[in-house]
């Protein structure tokens, strides 16, 4: 069960001690009624669902799911739908848009929902059981938008995977999901954010960027991105333990690292793993999934002013809750 993991009895007790309000822009799905129903019987964190509410409770009853407690919100009679097509204006004056086009546009789900997270309806939103990354994010870039001094939205996973002394070894690994090729200014950004969501899961950071080459013993235009990014997030975050560019066997093996990088101060003890692009990245996470018997949770969206996730297509009701968990912990 996600509650006997590692950082989600700490979660769960954070938001029983400070209740929120999670949305859900797919209210029918039975994945979503599934995870609703578990959150509304542990009693620490209220569901929204948008839809129909006949056809909410309706899809709930032919599930066998009790979403008693819930708010269910129908975007066609949303008694505060003017006040939101008034503020989506204006949030998108600069694109010119009319009234009648922010009518649609904040009437479809996933804007529908971010806008209630805007306005403080919700304090986050899970979404994209049912659709795209894209349509998840797009929404939210427009809406909430970044937090100030951020200038791009990123991901990490986390890794979880029980050890032989019995608690969990946690790792973040980012960005896997979003940012295609990011400049190492971005790195930074996804570095600093990467570590901060790894302390909701009890992770203490020792942050490597990652390369084909250790401090200098290869060449070439990625070593030199990831090493001048190391270089940059030393400076910004003075307190968190950075070092790179480390290849992954001297990031993570301490006697790699006695050979590798004997003086650093985060060599053979990483856990916190910054990848030069998606490619590495999304490789990365899935090997230690798929091979080395990790379970991973994400892509956490990173950067936003408001707690958004998305959840893969795939995704189960298990997942859905545990995600949901995460999300409206980051609040």
């Amino acid at each position: 069960m996600a509650d006997n993991l590692q950082g989600f009895g700490a979660m769960i007790a954070k938001l029983k001690a400070d209740p929120k309000k999670i949305v859900f822009t797919e209210g029918t799905d039975e994945r979503i009624l599934e995870a609703a129903s578990r959150l509304l019987a542990g009693n620490f964190l209220t569901p929204i669902l948008i839809g129909n509410e006949e056809e909410v409770l309706a899809a709930a009853e032919n599930s066998g799911y009790n979403i008693r407690g819930a708010e269910i919100i129908d975007p066609a009679n949303y008694d505060r739908m003017d006040e939101m097509v008034d503020l989506f204006c204006e949030l998108r004056k600069s694109k010119g848009i009319t009234k009648e086009e922010s009518l649609k546009t904040v009437s479809r789900s996933n804007y529908f929902g971010t806008m209630l997270v805007k306005m403080g309806v919700a304090d986050a939103l899970l979404g994209g059981a049912t659709y795209s990354t894209a349509d998840t994010v797009r929404p939210a870039l427009q809406v909430v938008k970044t937090k100030p001094g951020n200038s791009i939205v990123s991901s990490c996973f986390i890794l979880v995977r029980p050890s032989a002394s019995g608690d969990n070894e946690v790792l973040a690994m980012g960005d896997c999901a979003i940012c295609i090729k990011p400049t190492a200014e971005e790195l930074v950004e996804i570095a600093g954010e990467t570590a901060e969501c790894g302390k909701i899961f009890g992770i203490d950071p020792k942050v490597a960027f990652l390369s084909y080459s250790t401090l200098g013993s290869g060449s070439g235009e990625d070593v030199d991105k990831m090493h001048k990014a190391a270089a940059m997030a030393k400076e910004k975050y003075p307190n968190l333990p950075i070092d790179g560019e480390l290849q992954f066997d001297a990031a993570v093996s301490p006697t790699v690292a006695r050979t590798k990088a004997k003086d650093s101060p985060v060599a053979g003890h990483a856990n916190v793993f910054i990848f030069p692009d998606i490619n590495a990245g999304n490789i990365g996470y899935k090997i230690a999934q798929r091979l080395g018997n990790f379970a991973a949770y994400g892509p956490i969206l990173l950067g936003l002013n408001a707690p958004i996730n998305d959840l893969s297509r795939g995704c189960n009701g298990e997942e859905v809750y545990r995600m949901a968990i995460i999300t409206a912990a980051l609040a």
